[in-house]
């Protein structure tokens, strides 16, 4: 079951994050421009430091093959690295947007 091992998680991660806003959370976060400018900064880290991790030349982190697509982005980063890294991020910001919003805070 070549991609189901690592990609199928990841999809369904990005779903479920935005499914729970959409849905229950309704924090309107993907309206916001300092949400996106925050998944930028997040990118500017990740790429260099993911880059690095998983290079094939000489890869400190190392996947099976069967469990990713084979796609991959900068520096031989695993696209299912950046759905995994969207749903980690977005589900803390949104948690955290939600919560203000249950203690009346303004954020």
């Amino acid at each position: 079951m070549t991609g189901l091992g690592y990609t199928l998680p990841a999809v369904l991660s990005v779903a479920v994050v935005c499914t729970a806003e959409v849905v229950v959370l309704r924090t309107g976060l993907f309206r916001r421009p300092a949400y996106w400018l925050s998944m930028l900064i997040v990118l500017g880290f990740q790429i260099p430091v993911d880059g690095w991790l998983t290079k094939l030349s000489a890869p400190i982190v190392r996947y099976s093959p069967d469990g990713l697509t084979g796609v991959r982005v900068p520096w031989d980063i695993p696209i299912e690295d950046f759905l995994y890294g969207f749903s980690l991020v977005t589900a803390t910001l949104l948690l955290w947007q939600w919560q203000a919003g249950r203690n009346g805070e303004r954020s």
